[in-house]
C-alpha cells in the first residue's frame, strides 16, 4: 500500500483519534489536483449490473474526477487482466482501478505493482492476498444473510430453495454462499437447500434450474446471487415452466435477487420476483475514482464510520470501505433513492 508519512497524513490522524471518523479532508478534495493516469479496468460488460457501473464512471471521468486511460475491459478472464495491468504501466499509469473476479490469480500482479508504489483500488471484489489502497464493495456475507432471512420468513421455515450462487473462486461469490448457507442452518433447519455453483453464468443458472425443477415440482424459493446474469434466463425458464405465477398467488415461487438493476425493481413491481439486495453501481464507481485521486494524492485512512453512511474496516492486505446495500420490496422500490431509479429518470 502506497502510504507516506506528510503533515496532511499527521493531522488527519490526530482528527481519527479524536472523532473515530474514517478519512481526512473530505469535503475539500476537489482542491487538490490528483496527480498522474489512471488505469480501469472493467471485469466484463455483459451484464445489466456492469454496464450501468461503467457509465457511471464514464460519467465521473468526464468531469474530471480523475485523469483515466482508456478504459480496459478484461472479460472476466484473468490474463487478460493481467495483461491490461501491464499496457496500464507500459502508458505510464500511476494507480489503477480492477475488479478481479479470481481473487486468488491476482496476488502476483498486486505484487508487481505495489513493487512500482502503483496503488490499487479494488471494486466489488476484494483479493485474498497482495496489497491494496482501497476496496470499494458492499457486505456480500450481509446479502446472503438478507436473501435467507427474506425467503425463510415468507416460506415458514419450511420447504425447499434453490441457490443459484456465483463463482465460487470469486470472494463475493464465497462470502454469499457461506452466509446464505450459515443463516439456513442455524435459523431455517426444515429449509431444503440445492446449492447450484454457475461461475456467474446465466445459461449455466438455467441449465441447474431447470433439472431441480424437473425433480421437486415443489420447489418454493429461489435465491439468484446475481440478477444481472439471471433474472432474464429464470424468469424465462419459469414462464416456459408455466411457474411464473404473481406474487401472492398459489404457486409462486419467491424470488430474491442481488444487484438492483432496473430489470429487478421492475419485475418487484410486477409481482415476478420478490426483493432484491441494491448493489449500489453509482457508489461503486463514485468511491472508485474518489480513493484513486486519494491514492494518488498520498491521502491516508483508517478504520472507522465514514461520512457517506459506511465503513472501512481493516482487512490483511489493506482497507475496505464497506457501501451500504439495501433490501428491495415492494414497499420500497420506488425509492428515489435506489440507483436504478436515477437511471431510470436519466433515460
Amino acid at each position: 500500500m502506497r502510504l507516506r508519512t506528510t503533515s496532511t497524513a499527521t493531522a488527519c490522524a490526530v482528527l481519527l483519534a479524536a472523532t473515530a471518523l474514517a478519512g481526512c479532508n473530505r469535503g475539500s478534495d476537489g482542491a487538490e489536483a490528483a496527480d498522474g493516469k489512471v488505469g480501469i479496468d472493467m471485469p466484463r460488460t455483459d451484464t445489466d449490473f456492469w454496464n450501468s457501473y461503467q457509465q457511471y464512471l464514464e460519467k465521473g471521468v468526464k468531469n474530471g474526477e480523475v485523469d483515466a486511460l482508456p478504459f480496459a475491459n478484461s472479460q472476466n478472464d484473468i490474463g487478460k487482466l493481467v495483461a491490461n495491468v501491464q499496457a496500464f504501466t507500459d502508458q505510464g499509469a500511476k494507480a489503477v482501478v480492477m475488479a478481479p473476479q479470481d481473487t486468488g490469480a491476482i496476488a502476483s500482479t498486486l505484487e508487481t505493482l505495489a513493487e512500482k508504489d502503483i496503488p490499487v483500488v479494488s471494486v466489488d471484489t476484494r483479493p485474498d492476498k497482495g496489497d491494496v489502497y482501497m476496496v470499494v464493495r458492499a457486505d456480500n456475507r450481509a446479502y446472503g444473510e438478507q436473501a435467507c432471512q427474506y425467503l425463510g420468513e415468507k416460506l415458514g421455515g419450511k420447504g425447499k430453495v434453490a441457490e443459484l450462487q456465483g463463482a465460487l473462486d470469486s470472494i463475493n461469490g464465497r462470502d454469499r454462499s457461506e452466509a446464505f448457507a450459515a443463516c439456513m442452518k442455524k435459523n431455517y433447519p426444515a429449509i431444503k437447500v440445492f446449492e447450484l455453483p454457475t461461475d456467474w453464468k446465466g445459461d449455466v443458472a438455467s441449465a441447474k434450474l431447470q433439472n431441480i425443477l424437473a425433480q421437486h415440482r415443489d420447489l418454493g424459493g429461489i435465491y439468484m446471487q446475481a440478477g444481472g446474469a439471471f433474472l432474464y434466463p429464470t424468469l424465462s425458464l419459469l414462464e416456459q415452466k408455466n411457474l411464473l405465477k404473481p406474487a401472492g398467488t398459489k404457486g409462486h415461487i419467491t424470488i430474491v435477487s442481488n444487484d438492483g438493476i432496473p430489470q429487478e425493481l421492475d419485475a418487484i413491481r410486477e409481482g415476478k420476483i420478490d426483493a432484491t439486495v441494491s448493489q449500489p453501481a453509482d457508489l461503486y464507481a463514485k468511491y472508485a475514482l474518489y480513493y484513486a485521486r486519494q491514492a494518488l494524492q498520498d491521502k491516508e485512512f483508517q478504520p472507522g464510520r465514514t461520512d457517506h453512511g459506511s465503513r472501512i474496516i481493516k482487512i490483511p492486505n489493506g482497507l475496505e470501505d464497506q457501501l451500504p446495500a439495501p433490501l428491495v420490496t415492494t414497499t420500497n422500490v420506488d425509492d428515489p433513492k435506489l440507483w436504478a431509479n436515477q437511471l431510470e429518470k436519466k433515460k
